[in-house]
């Protein structure tokens, strides 16, 4: 008699079991999101401050930067910047020496979720434009984050890390670490604000 296949689902506090490997888009709820993405912390933790900073808050970072990079995006834009790390309420935050540590393996199932992500909020697939957006509004952030909570020399985040982009004042705010709740509503406020923009329903 075969052993029964390993689980892959995960069991939301929505009530919706996620699976990991086959993830539905109707299985996808923005609070379940919110609060596993105001729990994760970056870095692993190890931030200056009497309150981690979230993957929550960071996705608040980065889709300001954005903004600031680029006042001409649309609000699906910002959506897409949002939402970068969405899948990271599910598999967590990977720090980038684990990554190189384990290889690409846990990529596809990061591409499935965000895809199954897109799909529930009535997202497109973002042009080459919007990526590259993401990637450089990303590195800024953890440019910032590394010298601000993170413990890094500016030299050394410098090298690691790609340009020291001044932040207007509001943006720079976002960089003091939040708790757990203030995160998760700040967050599920900025994306009601955008879905209302697009005509989303979430």
């Amino acid at each position: 008699m075969s052993a029964a296949a390993p689980r892959a689902w995960q069991r939301m506090l929505s009530g919706r079991r996620l699976d990991l490997l086959d993830p539905s888009p109707a299985d996808i709820e923005i609070a379940d999101i919110a609060h596993g993405l105001a729990r994760v912390a970056r870095w692993n933790g190890q931030t200056h401050g009497p309150h981690v900073f979230s993957v929550a808050q960071h996705a608040l970072l980065v889709e300001a930067i954005g903004r600031h990079l680029e006042p001409g995006t649309t609000p699906a834009d910002r959506l897409e910047l949002l939402l970068h790390d969405a899948p990271e309420y599910v598999v967590g935050d990977l720090i980038s020496p684990f990554k190189a540590a384990i290889g690409q393996s846990y990529k596809a199932v990061e591409i499935r979720l965000l895809a199954a992500i897109r799909l529930r909020f009535g997202l497109a697939p973002p042009s080459a434009a919007v990526r590259a957006l993401v990637k450089r509004s990303d590195a800024v952030a953890a440019r910032h984050e590394a010298t601000r909570l993170a413990g890094f020399d500016v030299a050394e985040a410098g090298r690691i890390f790609g340009e020291a982009l001044p932040l207007p004042d509001p943006v720079a705010a976002l960089l003091d670490p939040w708790p757990t709740a203030q995160a998760q509503a700040h967050f599920l406020t900025r994306f009601g604000d955008l879905c209302t923009s697009t005509g989303t329903t979430p």
